[in-house]
């Protein structure tokens, strides 16, 4: 087995690397004058399982090609098997035409990766379940909920935690967390006038004198939770704090973020934290190193992953 990585993580791929008890494959991943991206595997690969660690986040273009480059090499290299391992899977969002004449770029992100060479897809949260169907082959979608868990037992009295849903549509992925942990779900009733703007109307629960938790997979600008978060302190809530998987916090969501009433947002390192969210102290990062990691022991050892969420 040959773990490879580009340049999107590196320290979610050292820690799987470590977890794995492998080291990385030695490879060069770098740019010309002209920012053209260019690979060379300085191992021999042929015959190997290799699983290619690459988010593709910001910036989303660059790392996407660095992940096709990297399998193309890999597959001129002879090498008997390749997983593109993406902890957070960019342009998950455009996964349905949103009005006429516009793209469904999820689904041509899934075909690059799959006519690049790519055997299997190990992936995290995304945002929709359905994207797994724009593959032809083989995909895994871990949940970050037992990871989030884990974290809201160990620091918060989980018999006074009301899980929340910032909208009708993360309903699922909240209410597995709450089942979980045995809490009481709640969801916030957003409109959205426009793109870009969220407007939140009203909670749906009872959220009085709890410590709410806001469930998402995808934090970008923080609008969302700023507002839900607004809304659920005037509802009555004692505090409330956000556990994410994908922290994407673009532009000048960190600062939002800090002048925000938000008591945390806890996300996980799916993404590498920007200079500008390490300085802010409201917002934590925990690691998905072991999930990854044992998600590709068992696929290179051809067992259960979906065992892992029993």
């Amino acid at each position: 087995m040959k773990l490879v990585t580009g340049n999107s993580n590196l320290t979610v791929a050292k820690a799987v690397s470590d977890y794995l008890e492998i080291p990385l494959t030695d490879a060069s991943v770098k740019k010309f004058a002209d920012k053209e991206i260019f690979v060379e595997i300085h191992e021999n690969v042929r015959g190997e399982d290799v699983f290619i660690l690459q988010s593709t986040s910001f910036p989303a273009n660059d790392n996407l090609m660095e992940l096709l480059i990297l399998i193309d090499a890999m597959r001129r290299s002879s090498a008997r098997r390749i997983t593109a391992v993406l902890p957070y899977y960019g342009y998950a969002r455009q996964d349905r035409k949103s009005a006429p004449r516009t793209p469904i770029s999820a689904k041509l992100v899934a075909n690059l990766i799959t006519h690049a060479g790519a055997n299997r897809i190990l992936t995290l949260d995304l945002h929709a379940p359905q994207i797994q169907g724009f593959f032809d082959i083989p995909t895994d979608n871990l949940y970050a909920a037992p990871v989030l868990t884990r974290d809201i037992a160990e620091n918060y009295d989980t018999s006074k935690v009301m899980i929340v849903s910032p909208d009708v549509g993360g309903v699922l992925r909240a209410r597995n967390v709450a089942n979980r942990i045995g809490a009481q779900l709640a969801i916030v009733d957003k409109r959205r006038p426009r793109a870009g703007v969220s407007e939140v109307m009203n909670i749906i629960g009872d959220v009085e004198d709890q410590s709410c938790i806001l469930i998402d997979d995808i934090v970008d600008s923080g609008g969302t939770l700023v507002n839900a978060a607004e809304a659920l302190l005037n509802a009555g809530a004692r505090e409330v704090s956000a556990y994410i998987t994908h922290g994407v916090l673009s532009g000048d969501a960190p600062e939002r973020i800090a002048k925000s009433r938000l008591k945390e947002l806890v996300t996980t390192d799916s993404i590498e934290m920007t200079e500008a969210v390490a300085k802010v102290g409201k917002i934590r990062h925990i690691s998905i190193a072991t999930l990854i990691g044992e998600a590709i022991a068992r696929t290179a050892s051809e067992q259960s992953v979906s065992s892992l969420f029993d």
